[in-house]
């Protein structure tokens, strides 16, 4: 069986970003989609956390289709929500409790929104599942963004908040990620030890997370307008390898999943690459190997003048076929600007 796993298309991007409503990678795609049994959304399918979501998904629609349609009835979508489309399936899982699994099947018809989804994605035979999925008996795949509550700011480009490679992981529930509660333990006695034991680590959480609303959305900006948009990709490519990998083994061990591989999305990062170091992208010395999916959107700030491969260029997946490891591929490398910038929404060819 050959599975195809990306995420992070993002449909509806309020700056056109979101590539697969140009003619060009939507084509690419579905020619690729002919030489598959499975196709797994691995999360962030649409921009769903805006103010007007309705028209996110009325941007989604029409891709959703054109992939439905080409996968047929013969074969199978998996739907992985993230969190940017989490308003899909939100309210069910927090109201599964401590019932709540690592890869639960989640009824589609949960939320309106769903079930929507769902029948774009007909005739093909659909499965949601949250927060995660077993895509083989080793091979575990989840979209990532547990990860930013072990980062301040929480956020995938956010630094580690304590020692995260050393210290033992306490166990954990999957609601309590989705609650928010996993710092439940920082009280504010906590807080004070922690001040008055590392104060200059304590101060610069404090910056960090008053930068998170003022300072961090325009230094991407200012590098770009001077032309270090490659500068950009280097530095958020250094916090990826040393805090939000670390930070995704920390959930994983805290959530005891037990895998070889660990597929994942959210930070936008295909990889690993030939030129990346191999121990960066493991969960501790004997913890699953993982895979980041990569994204479909064309984000000046990370790939202009950007050289091809590169790890954040759009159109990165995941191949994973039946007596083979698992490998991230570029699916729009030979694409360029012109075929992946703005413009008006594309649709089904």
């Amino acid at each position: 069986m050959r599975t195809l796993v990306i995420s992070d298309l993002h449909l509806g991007n309020r700056a056109r970003h979101d590539v697969l409503r140009r003619p060009a990678p939507l084509a690419r795609l579905l020619e690729v989609l002919d030489d598959v049994d499975r196709l797994v959304l691995l999360g962030d399918l649409a921009e769903l956390i805006t103010r007007s979501p309705r028209r996110s998904l009325a941007a989604a629609e029409p891709v959703l289709r054109a992939l439905g349609t080409r996968m047929g009835s013969g074969r199978e979508v998996i739907l992985v929500p993230g969190n940017h489309d989490a308003p899909l399936i939100r309210a069910w899982a927090r109201a599964q409790g401590a019932q709540l699994g690592i890869a639960d099947a989640v009824d589609p018809n949960v939320t309106r929104a769903l079930a929507r989804v769902v029948s774009w994605l007909g005739p093909s035979s659909v499965r949601v599942h949250y927060p995660g999925v077993w895509l083989t008996e080793r091979i575990w795949a989840t979209h990532g963004h547990y990860l930013d509550h072990h980062l301040i700011p929480q956020s995938p480009i956010g630094l580690p908040r304590g020692p995260l490679a050393h210290r033992p992981a306490r166990a954990a529930l999957a609601l309590e990620y989705e609650r928010g509660r996993i710092r439940s333990h920082h009280s504010r006695d906590a807080f004070l030890t922690r001040a008055l034991q590392r104060p200059l680590t304590t101060l610069a959480e404090i910056m960090a997370e008053l930068a998170r609303a003022a300072m961090l959305p325009h230094v991407p900006r200012m590098l770009m307008h001077a032309r270090l948009a490659p500068v950009t990709a280097a530095m958020i490519d250094v916090q990826m390898r040393h805090a939000a990998l670390p930070a995704l083994a920390r959930v994983l061990a805290r959530l005891g999943v037990q895998a070889d591989w660990v597929v994942f999305g959210h930070v936008h990062r295909l990889g690993p690459l030939i030129s990346d170091r191999q121990t960066h992208w493991r969960a501790g010395d004997h913890g699953p190997r993982l895979l980041n999916s990569g994204s479909w959107l064309y984000d000046p700030l990370l790939v202009d003048r950007a050289r091809i491969p590169h790890p954040y260029w759009p159109g990165g997946a995941v191949l994973i076929e039946s007596g083979s490891e698992p490998r991230p591929v570029g699916l729009l490398d030979d694409l360029g600007p012109g075929d992946l910038r703005g413009g008006p929404g594309a649709g089904a060819p």
